[in-house]
């Protein structure tokens, strides 16, 4: 076995050739850089299938439990509204303004986010009806500013209070954030 000696020429061309410098303005890794940074971006777009099932709970005037077809139970807080506590004026009456409109009927959940407790936070349509909208216009839930960034139930809230119905027949309704917070 013969030896091989490379002038000091032509080791440096050799390794030029294994790792080659990066190109100007172009740092090593920056591809993956990128590629996340896309990830991130287009995250919002990769959003998971909506749940679609029979709701089998009504835990509160905002949130519910819907049976897909999997058998898998879904805990789910309304997206955007904020109803009053069960203990708090409206509270029993929009629990059950909230069963009249979905308990044991199939709905659809399009997910927008997972609450600290671990719930899906959505969207819910049973049949053609926005049952989070039709919520706030029947005052029965507030609009949750701190959620509803879009201000999608600013006009169902402004007509409920116009009109007076629901929490909006009390000259000064305690918004449920408040009220949990005073508890």
């Amino acid at each position: 076995m013969g030896h091989y000696r490379m002038a000091e020429g032509e080791v440096t061309r050799a390794a030029t050739r294994l790792h080659p410098s990066p190109k100007p303005g172009y740092a090593p890794g920056m591809k993956h850089l990128i590629t996340l940074v896309l990830l991130l971006i287009a995250s919002p777009l990769l959003a998971a299938d909506p749940i679609t099932g029979r709701v089998v709970g009504i835990a509160d005037g905002d949130t519910l439990t819907v049976l897909d077809t999997a058998k898998t139970r879904h805990k789910v807080r309304l997206h955007g509204i904020d109803a009053p506590e069960k203990a708090q004026a409206f509270g029993t009456k929009a629990k059950e303004a909230l069963a009249a409109l979905v308990f044991q009927k199939d709905v659809t959940v399009t997910v927008v986010d997972e609450d600290r407790y671990g719930r899906q936070v959505g969207k819910v349509m049973q049949g053609g009806t926005d049952v989070n909208t039709a919520l706030v216009r029947a005052g029965y839930a507030w609009r949750y500013a701190t959620y509803d960034k879009k201000g999608e139930y600013t006009a169902a809230q402004d007509e409920a209070k116009v009109a007076r119905r629901g929490l909006w027949a009390d000259p000064g309704p305690t918004p449920p954030w408040e009220f949990r917070r005073k508890k």
